[in-house]
């Protein structure tokens, strides 16, 4: 089998499916695949079924990449409020649950069924399940009006435009592969670092034992790194740390790099503290603020053999010392979960390469990359199918 479309789209999860619908609405010939046998599994998987679809105050700010201002184009031309116009009108229940995060009510299949309706609505033609043994560029002399040629177990495809949408490398059992960045390199496109990102971090074994007992025990805090700070639960693991906290500041960390966690980010523990003449415990007074099980662990630890002293035996230096603390709790990870626990891949194809207008590779015309598979990583809170969004309409209306 030998086939000629206008597109062919690489890739059906959120950026994929979004620039095969905007390119099919255009009049192109569009062609969809992907090498998975079920749809765009990790919509389905995601924000505990029920997909966090995208968030209400998202900005450039919300974004990591080499170029911080890569995003700026495309999030300003397909928006938050333009997705959920498109929930909308298939009448899909929403909510906010907090900070801007829209969720479905019902199931994240309702955003599946919402992208598959709007491409077969566009007249895009879906090869799925596909794999694809072999990219390669051709001339207009050889195969008239065809630039890539693909050699698939389907058959030859050949296309005019070929969009590369095929994610990071997160979460590899439902099928996250390295396929975008090989095709980048070998068409000579530059890929950034490539590492997890929104995963949890793990811990020395030393350090596990200083916190066993505490898996399950979650603390409203502000964890910082690398100058990035965020203000949400931190969750002790059997592994280490997790919660939206750490998950947040792992796309800052890097092996060797400390993050500070301030335990009491809304008072003043100088001032809880000042009970220099108090006959009571201090592990007791710091119960009354933190978990139970945590307070005795955290004075446990910073404080070895000394935790059950009365507050009347500590100096006022020594109190501030322990207030400081409080506040600027240290810890050094040993290293994170891995691809398996990460909810996204930091890195990827250099957006030096990319134009922000179009998601065209600037050396290789015809070329686009979009979603994950590019230097472009959200925080969490639906961020990065926003992305998803916004890239993919952008490459949609000029491929």
């Amino acid at each position: 089998m030998k086939i000629k479309k206008d597109v062919i789209v690489i890739g059906a999860g959120a950026a994929g499916m979004m620039c095969a619908i905007e390119a099919g609405k255009r009049g192109r010939s569009v062609m969809l695949l992907d090498h998975a046998s079920k749809l765009a599994e990790k919509i389905r998987i995601s924000g505990g079924g029920r997909c966090n679809f995208t968030n209400r105050h998202t900005r450039p700010e919300n974004f990591r990449s080499h170029n911080p201002h890569f995003c700026r184009s495309a999030l300003a031309r397909f928006t938050p409020q333009n997705f959920v116009m498109l929930v909308e009108k298939h009448g899909i229940h929403y909510h906010e649950k907090k900070l801007g995060q829209l969720f479905c009510d019902g199931s994240s299949q309702q955003i599946i069924d919402l992208l598959r309706q709007e491409c077969d609505a566009a007249g895009v033609e879906w090869q799925i399940p596909c794999r694809v043994n072999n990219t390669s560029r051709i001339h207009a002399g050889i195969a008239p009006g065809g630039r890539f040629l693909l050699e698939t177990d389907r058959g030859i495809l050949t296309a005019d435009s070929l969009v590369i949408a095929t994610g990071g490398l997160s979460i590899p059992q439902i099928g996250a592969s390295p396929f975008g960045y090989h095709v980048a390199r070998q068409f000579g496109i530059a890929v950034t670092p490539l590492r997890p990102a929104l995963v949890p971090l793990t811990l020395s074994l030393d350090q596990l034992a200083t916190i066993a007992g505490l898996p399950g025990v979650a603390i409203d805090a502000a964890v910082s790194c690398n100058g990035a700070c965020f203000r949400e639960n931190l969750l002790f693991t059997h592994r280490g740390l997790s919660g939206p906290a750490i998950l947040q500041v792992s796309s800052y960390w890097q092996p060797g790099v400390t993050i500070h966690v301030d335990l009491l980010p809304d008072l003043d523990a100088a001032w809880l503290l000042d009970h220099r003449h108090s006959p009571g415990l201090l592990s007791n007074l710091i119960m009354q603020y933190l978990p139970r099980r945590f307070a005795q662990a955290w004075c446990d630890d910073i404080m070895p053999g000394q935790s059950a002293r009365p507050i009347n035996q500590y100096s006022e230096a020594g109190l501030k010392q322990i207030a400081a603390q409080l506040h600027d709790w240290q810890i050094m990870p040993s290293g994170t979960a891995g691809y398996k626990k990460a909810e996204v891949t930091l890195g990827g194809v250099d957006t030096r390469e990319l134009s922000s207008k179009t998601m065209e590779a600037r050396k290789i015309p015809g070329l686009y990359f979009i979603g994950e598979v590019v230097d472009v990583t959200g925080h969490l809170g639906g961020f990065n199918f926003q992305w998803a969004w916004s890239s993919g309409y952008a490459a949609g209306q000029f491929v």
